[in-house]
């Protein structure tokens, strides 16, 4: 009984299994057909979107193709519409060039007829040359090769004349052409250097906190000014003057270690004989090396090296030497600069020039006190301490005591006479300086023809009004050179002095 059941059994299984398998190979079947359909139907629509797109992009293309053929014509048609303006425009220029060259036949026409015209009365002038020749000939009763010769002698007169103006035109170019060289050198070396210039004074002036200050200055019986005055070897002046003394001395050195020690004295407080001794003792020492350090200074600052060290402090002592109120130290630092600025300019030997124009004046350190002029002194001591003859030599001619050998030389003494004459550098005495002016006036009004004259510029000019009818053109150029000779003979003065004369004529009548 169990066996037929499991024959049963497997009989269904067999039939089931058989069951479905036929049932998903029916369903296979029914899924392809219905993918075959469904890509047919994929097809035919594609098919009908590229028909779409193929008649869009051909109505598309027809599209573009008449619009360029639209932008083609039109602009064809402006090129037609161009070419038909320049045509007019040419045609309108040639009418012009048409009209011109008629305007222009017609001119020559009355050009030739004035040039026709203009002969025939040429011919006629001519003749009537020709009349008046012999008429003249006949009247004057001279032949035409004596009147010829007449005309020639009279040019030769006058050709002679006209090249002694010449000659003296082309004197006066060169001078004034070496003149205006000169003074573009100078000018020059002036305007690259400019240094600063103060008066110096014979008196020093000290500010006292109080007048009771006074007082103990002079100390008990004077003891404490004595010492002062013994000691420094000044003049103390204790006057009046509200809150301030004076010292005095010629020699500025001596003068400042003066004023130094009396401030330092003032400012301590404490006056007494052992502390006047004690102040100026470290007074000396601050002078000394302000000495020291003021020649060092000048001497990097024109750039000369070497010197010998006594040099350099007597260079640093003409910071308290003056000369007519001129610092000679400035005024030698000054005169370095300017020679090396000319020297340059020259192509002549710049460090020679600036040397000896720093040491021109280094006599004057000791001509107070060594008999002697200050260009022999400051030559003895230029020896002394090893320069070189070049430069000493250089510093000898600065005042024509030796005659100038050397460009250098030239070159220092024209650096010194510019800082000395320079305007504000030296100070002179009115007396002196109306007596100059005087003068001047006086050597111009003695030259006969003079109407007037003016000594001008603080007396660097002396200009001259001569009489026109006894004093012509040539007469005023002589006498001019003849003032300036006198003038340079009968009056020492620094630089130079212009003399300018002046001849007007004037023609005046009234209309009534």
């Amino acid at each position: 009984m169990t066996g037929v059941l499991w024959l049963w059994l497997l009989l269904a299984a067999a039939v089931g299994a058989a069951s479905g398998y036929g049932l998903s190979r029916f369903l296979l079947l029914r899924r392809r057909e219905g993918l075959l359909a469904e890509a047919q139907r994929i097809l035919e629509e594609s098919a009908r979107e590229a028909e779409a797109r193929q008649k869009e992009i051909l109505l598309e293309g027809k599209e573009e193709v008449h619009r360029l053929r639209a932008e083609a014509e039109r602009e064809i048609r402006e090129r037609r519409a161009e070419l038909g303006r320049m045509e007019k425009r040419l045609l309108q220029k040639e009418e012009a060039l048409d009209k011109k060259l008629a305007g222009l036949e017609r001119k020559e026409g009355e050009l030739e007829e004035q040039k026709r015209k203009l002969e025939a009365l040429q011919a006629e002038i001519e003749e009537l040359r020709q009349r008046q020749v012999a008429e003249l000939e006949s009247l004057a009763e001279l032949t035409r090769e004596q009147a010829r010769e007449m005309l020639l002698n009279q040019v030769k007169e006058e050709s002679r004349r006209e090249a002694a103006l010449i000659q003296r035109s082309i004197e006066t170019e060169a001078r004034e052409q070496a003149e205006e060289k000169a003074r573009e050198i100078i000018a020059e070396a002036v305007q690259r250097y400019a240094a600063e210039h103060v008066a110096e004074l014979a008196i020093s002036v000290v500010e006292l906190p109080s007048e009771e200050m006074k007082g103990r200055i002079i100390g008990r019986e004077g003891r404490n000014i004595r010492t002062f005055e013994t000691l420094t070897g000044v003049d103390l002046i204790i006057d009046d003057s509200p809150e301030a003394v004076t010292i005095s001395a010629f020699d500025p050195i001596r003068r400042e270690k003066a004023r130094l020690t009396l401030e330092k004295l003032v400012a301590d407080g404490r006056i007494h004989p052992g502390r006047i001794e004690e102040m100026y003792a470290r007074a000396d020492r601050e002078v000394e090396q302000a000495i020291k350090e003021a020649g060092e200074q000048a001497a990097l600052e024109t750039g000369v090296s070497g010197l010998h060290p006594e040099l350099v402090r007597l260079l640093g002592s003409l910071k308290y030497r003056t000369s007519y109120g001129q610092n000679v130290l400035k005024h030698s630092v000054e005169v370095a600069h300017l020679s090396g600025l000319m020297a340059s300019q020259l192509g002549v030997n710049v460090a020679l020039a600036k040397r000896a124009g720093l040491l021109h004046d280094i006599g004057k350190a000791v001509d107070h006190s060594v008999e002697g002029t200050h260009v022999e002194l400051g030559m003895e001591m230029l020896r002394r301490y090893g320069e070189s003859e070049e430069v000493i030599h250089a510093i000898s001619a600065h005042h024509g005591e030796y005659e100038a050998r050397s460009v250098e030389a030239v070159l220092v003494t024209a650096a010194d006479a510019l800082s000395a004459s320079r305007p504000g550098a030296r100070r002179e005495t009115l007396e002196a300086y109306i007596q100059r002016l005087k003068k001047l006036e006086e050597i111009a009004s003695s030259f006969p023809g003079v109407a007037k004259s003016y000594a001008i510029h603080a007396g660097r000019e002396v200009r001259v009004i001569v009489k026109p009818e006894e004093v012509d053109d040539a007469e005023a150029y002589r006498m001019a050179k003849e003032i300036a000779r006198k003038v340079q003979d009968e009056v020492r003065f620094p630089g130079q002095i212009k003399v300018t004369v002046i001849r007007e004529t004037r023609a005046e009548e009234y209309a009534r």
